[in-house]
């Protein structure tokens, strides 16, 4: 039961991470055939593209806590099994 969670924790962080990027790759598609941009336009891209940015950071530090809880998991069950 512990291992099917953390398999759906693992391939749940990994489609959100994929999500990011490609929201990331919709601003440059964005950036690149948009054209003229205001300057508003521009602050307002900014802003997002900081907050895309942190939202990565954030998914790397929860996949290495995943992987560590993976670990432990392990450890444990091979603790049990003897």
């Amino acid at each position: 039961m512990k291992i099917m969670l953390t398999i759906f924790a693992v391939f749940g962080s990994i489609v959100l991470a994929m999500g990011v990027i490609a929201g990331a790759a919709v601003i440059v598609i964005r950036l690149i055939f948009g054209g003229g941009i205001s300057r508003d336009e521009q602050k307002l891209q900014a802003e997002e593209a900081g907050m895309i940015q942190e939202i990565y950071r954030g998914l790397a530090k929860m996949e290495e806590r995943i992987e560590v809880l993976e670990t432990i998991l392990l450890e444990r069950e091979r603790k049990e099994r003897g």
